[in-house]
């Protein structure tokens, strides 16, 4: 095997065994802190899941940082610090707030994205050139929410989560490592994840784990070299449309009810997974299907950006 093949198999390996370490670890904390999810009013089909363990992002994050770690290089130090910053976001709202603020689930939509958008505005300020801070925020918090919106029903975003990992790692040979390691961390978590669930991701999880779809997202179209490779935007957007998807109705319809007194933009609810949930499908079905719908994006975006990219990459 070559170099590279084994410096796959190790970072892929190394993860698969923190995270599978980490997992009952995790599990039985989270039931001692009683970390439990508070089902919304506006999902009352999930009313059955009030109560299950949240957090189980932990999970994947030790796989996370194992293979951040074995991947260490130029970025990672910065990298790693914004992970971690939007795990402790996530952390906020997971389990901080509904405990210090009575009858709130989490944190508001506002002083979340401000939490978000703080990291860049540092590195603005200490040396990255604006446009490529602005930029690199604006990536990194689409894919970050958009994640977390994914995160919904039993095993869809850990499934959702794994395909682009490994669809991300087949695109980019400097962070293949970092994703393959990542792909991995997946596998114990959904373990726990499958339904019926027995623990949630939660934004402990999601939020970091789509900080790095970001970044790497970030290198891979060269934000911050010279020479941005613009021609893979397209392969990019390929690659989030199922994101997209999930993400750009919700604000739509939240904007429509607010300013047309309660009128709805769509006549399905959103995020779109719970729009299919409301139209009678199982939720072991819908989330199969947007698995297996990421699993074609995946591939014929990789398939594009390997075939007709930049030849830098």
């Amino acid at each position: 095997m070559s170099q590279l093949t084994d410096f796959l198999v190790t970072a892929g390996g190394a993860s698969l065994i923190a995270s599978s370490i980490a997992a009952p670890l995790t599990y039985q904390l989270l039931l001692k802190l009683n970390s439990r999810q508070t089902v919304s009013a506006y999902v009352p089909e999930h009313a059955a899941k009030q109560g299950t363990p949240t957090m189980g992002g932990l999970i994947i994050l030790a796989g996370q940082f194992t293979a951040l770690g074995l991947n260490w290089g130029h970025d990672s130090a910065v990298w790693a610090s914004i992970i971690g910053w939007f795990a402790f976001i996530g952390l906020l709202d997971d389990f901080l707030v509904p405990r210090l603020v009575k009858g709130k689930r989490g944190l508001d939509w506002i002083p979340k994205l401000i939490l978000q958008t703080l990291p860049f505005v540092v590195l603005a300020c200490f040396g990255t050139e604006l446009w490529t801070a602005a930029v690199t925020g604006f990536i990194v918090l689409f894919f970050a929410n958009a994640y977390n919106f994914v995160d919904g029903l039993d095993g869809l975003a850990g499934g959702v989560g794994l395909v682009l990992a490994f669809s991300l790692a087949f695109a980019k040979v400097e962070t293949s490592p970092l994703m393959l390691g990542l792909g991995m961390s997946f596998v114990p978590f959904l373990m726990l994840n499958a339904p019926p669930a027995k623990v949630f991701m939660g934004d402990v999880g999601s939020l970091p784990i789509g900080a790095l779809f970001g970044l790497v997202v970030t290198k891979l179209l060269g934000v911050a070299t010279p020479n941005p490779a613009y021609e893979l935007v397209w392969p990019v957007l390929l690659l989030s449309a199922l994101l997209l998807v999930e993400t750009i109705p919700g604000p739509l319809q939240i904007a429509s009810a607010k300013l047309r007194k309660g009128k709805r933009l769509f006549p399905f609810k959103t995020p779109v997974h719970h729009g299919f949930q409301a139209a009678g499908w199982p939720e072991t079905r819908v989330t199969a299907m947007f698995v297996l719908v990421q699993l074609v994006l995946g591939l014929a975006a990789s398939w594009w950006i390997l075939h007709f990219g930049d030849s830098r990459q």
